[in-house]
């Protein structure tokens, strides 16, 4: 076993796990987490020496970029009707589904009937998964309501998402010359983002705003999860499956630390529920990934 392999592995565990806690403790509205995340983002890929690829690999990059910050966006915004321990196995859970989808529908994997019958359960597991992490003892029709809003928004997230992982196969770029161009991208999501609530008058411009720039700290943590993906999905580390399994790893530590520092109480039973539910999802990645 490559001990430096796994530790690298395990990066989006703390990045990608620490960063929603991180971006909600620090506070501020949606375009002031998604700004300074994005900046935080472009200053590590620019800090790391990442170089900048041409041609059509730097527009599939930016588009990879919009799409994962637009995506971002719409999960701050879940945030604040549900909160990070309840969004994020959530998010998870769409981002599992997409990825499992994309790959038998457009790439051909899982091949053959068993494959299929073992994916179709692991999705559902999935599923199962992450309606335990959102289930309460006790649910007002108010709370129904926003649960149902939150869900949405996170189904719609998902296409963001999806371009994030799917653009960058359009070309023969690799993850690690795609990290530079795909935090510009995010940024020019921000950057619009901001520009259009202050044209509109409906929020106070982002780039005024102190909070915003002290979100450069949580996107130092994206940015590193990110790096680190990236690295331990190379072929000489973890590969690809590996590596997604463990960074996958991330939404226990998102959904605890939500739940530990951020005020998000669940009675006994919710938490019980709550740690089977994440279980089931990481048990259902690993089923996805081995097929």
């Amino acid at each position: 076993m490559n001990v430096t392999a796994i530790l690298i592995g395990l990066g989006p565990l703390l990045g990608w796990g620490l960063y929603p806690t991180i971006a909600s403790k620090i506070g501020g509205r949606p375009v002031n987490q998604i700004l300074g995340s994005t900046l935080g983002t472009l200053i590590f890929a620019a800090v790391n020496g990442m170089s900048l690829p041409t041609g059509m690999d730097l527009v599939f990059s930016i588009i990879s970029g919009i799409g994962w910050a637009t995506a971002q966006i719409i999960t701050f915004q879940s945030f604040t009707l549900i909160g990070s321990s309840r969004a994020m196995p959530i998010t998870t859970a769409f981002q599992l589904l997409g990825a499992s989808l994309w790959g038998v529908l457009a790439l051909g994997n899982w091949p053959g009937t068993t494959a299929k019958l073992l994916g179709g359960l692991a999705l559902v597991l999935i599923i199962l998964g992450a309606w335990m992490t959102v289930w309460s003892e006790e649910k007002t029709q108010e709370q129904s309501s926003i649960l149902k809003k939150a869900v949405l928004l996170l189904a719609v997230g998902e296409i963001g998402y999806w371009a994030y992982s799917a653009a960058p196969q359009a070309t023969s770029i690799d993850g690690m010359h795609a990290f530079l161009p795909q935090a510009i991208g995010m940024v020019l999501v921000a950057v619009v983002y901001s520009v259009v609530l202050s044209v509109r008058g409906k929020e106070k411009a982002a780039f005024t705003e102190a909070v915003s720039y002290k979100h450069i700290f949580s996107g130092f943590f994206f940015a590193f999860a990110a790096l680190t993906y990236l690295i331990s999905a190379q072929p000489d580390m973890n590969g690809l499956a590996t590596g997604f399994i463990l960074s996958q790893t991330s939404v226990v530590l998102a959904t605890l630390t939500g739940i530990w520092f951020l005020g998000q109480k669940k009675t006994k039973k919710e938490m019980t529920v709550t740690i089977v539910g994440l279980v089931l999802i990481l048990v259902a990645a690993m089923m996805t990934v081995m097929l």
